[in-house]
């Protein structure tokens, strides 16, 4: 019998690869409604403080809705990594490529020291309790156990949903309150 760890370690590589091939083609015209999506929710919201990701090239390309944001004068908020988790600070320019790839702005003393009304999280894959599949670093899962009761409202997003009809997550994993994908 398989323990939850080898589930998801499966399910894992199985989103991966799905994701992998649906971001070989139309990826902009799937970025662009989840984009849409998410600035209509953010507006009927009323959120002034929004907590994204800077992507990767797996993940939905958020950059439009960043620059968006920021126009209309809401707080972003991305992770600044730190150790196996990571904080909050304000996003800004310039960007710079650190661990694993990821993009994230120089290290600031502006950091998150509110509430923030959403949460936008990009997934691998969930499964039926709406709990996360990320890359299995476990990062979110450890930031949002010290942060959640600062934060309203999480929102899951992918380019395909990769879901599994059994349970793959452990109690600690981050759950959606809303998922939205193309």
């Amino acid at each position: 019998m398989d323990s939850y760890a080898e589930k998801k370690k499966r399910f894992r590589q199985r989103c991966l690869k799905r994701l992998k091939q649906a971001s070989r083609q139309g990826t902009y015209a799937k970025d662009r409604r989840v984009v849409e999506k998410l600035s209509a929710l953010i507006a009927a919201e009323h959120a002034k403080s929004v907590m994204l990701y800077v992507p990767l090239a797996t993940e939905v390309n958020i950059f439009p809705l960043i620059r968006h944001l920021r126009q209309r004068g809401v707080t972003v908020y991305v992770p600044f990594m730190e150790g196996k988790s990571f904080r909050l600070v304000k996003y800004r320019y310039p960007l710079r490529i650190k661990q694993f790839g990821i993009k994230e702005p120089k290290f600031s003393n502006q950091y998150r020291k509110k509430q923030i009304d959403i949460a936008v999280i990009p997934i691998v894959g969930m499964d039926i309790t709406r709990r996360r599949v990320g890359f299995g670093k476990g990062m979110y899962d450890r930031f949002f156990e010290k942060e959640t009761k600062n934060i309203k409202k999480r929102v899951f997003v992918a380019r395909e949903l990769c879901m599994s009809k059994e349970i793959v997550t452990d109690r600690y994993d981050v759950k959606a309150d809303l998922v939205i994908v193309p």
